[in-house]
């Protein structure tokens, strides 16, 4: 560290010592401390930051050593590769290993009910060069062979990784550079691929059922994908369990159960997914089996109604015009991903039959929209004055959801 001094300074220190560095604090902004370091016969000026970690981007590292050796590393390899890399994406090996991989045996999906035991496949190139290794890209080729009658689309959710020892693209099949956060990993399937290969990989995730550590709080699309199923597992069973023992019980979805037991049931899933026992053995109370499964919306990280329709549906409620309305609400619907639409139409289908049985129940369209309204929909930014101003919208939406479910779906 040399103190306030200025970028002439600094070049003169370190004039003719590549891969040299100081650290000086700015002339113009006392306070703010500034990296020099040598590369290219030129010295390059960087701000600092430091928040436990020191950083100049995303990357952030123990030591100022680290953080140097890792940009001698990117400014070594983009100045005498930049042809390279600015090519690595036309060509990938993505496109021949993904879903028009050759598998002279098909890879037994993990997943399966049916079967237990994977096997392991062997896979060529069109060279019929043999991959040894099954990477999350061969095995997301596996399951595409497989009967996967739910391929709902789903974009990959890659974050900052750091990878240890040498390691490559699967978009690309080039080398990851740098000691740190050399790449991106998609925390779903396992995808491993440069940060800049990841705007061109396509939204086809195939969540790997042992990175899904729980049920409750997952991302919808993500937890049918894991599953193989149409729907989430909690809403299949919750609303069979329902429908088996409930659908006349009083003030259904209204009244609650207690929170412990639902707490429980919760517990239950995310321990045991469909396996999970809610029987009314366990669970006499069907209000436990309807907290549940409110429950289960409620703490969706995206709602069924997801933030991206939700002012569309607002503005589709306030038309006065019912048929225009219902146009309306059709269209938005069709807006929605696919795995939330078929969760959200199986929703209504059961509310609907909730209805039939107003007369012991005392549940209406009306009534189920008060409840589900706010539990399905909820406005993208966290405003308590934009959800009390939207509640009677929500519950409308709902309300003609369960009315027209036969129309809208």
């Amino acid at each position: 560290f040399h103190g306030i001094i200025s970028r002439e300074q600094a070049d003169e220190i370190l004039a003719g010592v590549e891969g040299a560095y100081i650290l000086r604090e700015s002339q113009r902004q006392p306070g703010c401390y500034t990296l020099a370091l040598r590369f290219g016969n030129q010295t390059l000026n960087y701000r600092l930051f430091y928040d436990g970690k020191h950083f100049v981007g995303e990357k952030r590292f123990e030591s100022i050593h680290d953080l140097v050796t890792d940009g001698l590393i990117t400014l070594y390899i983009e100045t005498k590769a930049s042809e390279y890399i600015s090519k690595m994406t036309t060509n990938p090996i993505y496109e021949h290993i993904g879903y028009a991989t050759l598998l002279r045996e098909k890879v037994s999906r993990r997943l399966s009910r049916t079967k237990n035991e994977s096997r392991k496949a062997s896979v060529t190139s069109e060279e019929n060069a043999p991959v040894e290794k099954i990477t999350s890209l061969v095995r997301r080729a596996a399951l595409t062979q497989n009967d996967n009658h739910f391929n709902y689309e789903k974009a990959h959710n890659f974050k900052v990784h750091t990878f240890r020892g040498p390691h490559w693209c699967e978009y690309c099949a080039n080398f990851m550079w740098g000691l740190i956060a050399q790449g991106v990993r998609c925390s779903d399937c396992g995808l491993n691929v440069h940060k800049q290969c990841s705007k061109y990989v396509p939204n086809d995730c195939q969540p790997d059922l042992k990175r899904i550590k729980r049920v409750y709080c997952c991302d919808l699309t993500t937890l049918v994908k894991a599953h193989n199923t149409q729907r989430p597992m909690v809403v299949d069973s919750c609303i069979r369990e329902i429908e088996a023992r409930g659908l006349k019980s009083e003030g259904l979805y209204r009244v609650s159960g207690f929170t412990e037991h639902i707490e429980d049931v919760k517990m239950a899933f995310d321990r045991d997914g469909d396996k999970a026992d809610i029987s009314a053995s366990i669970y006499p109370d069907i209000n436990i089996i309807a907290g549940a499964l409110k429950l289960y919306f409620r703490d969706l990280p995206i709602p069924v109604i997801t933030y991206d329709t939700y002012s569309k549906f607002i503005e589709a409620a306030k038309i006065s015009n019912p048929d225009e309305r219902l146009e309306a609400i059709h269209e938005v619907l069709m807006l929605l991903p696919a795995a939330h639409y078929e969760t959200l139409r199986y929703l209504m289908i059961h509310l609907k039959k909730v209805t039939l049985h107003e007369k012991e129940n005392f549940m209406n369209a009306e009534n189920l929209g008060i409840v589900f309204g706010p539990t399905l929909m909820r406005p993208p930014e966290d405003s308590t004055l934009a959800t009390l101003n939207d509640m009677r919208y929500q519950k409308l939406i709902v309300q003609i959801l369960i009315e027209n479910e036969d129309v809208l779906f």
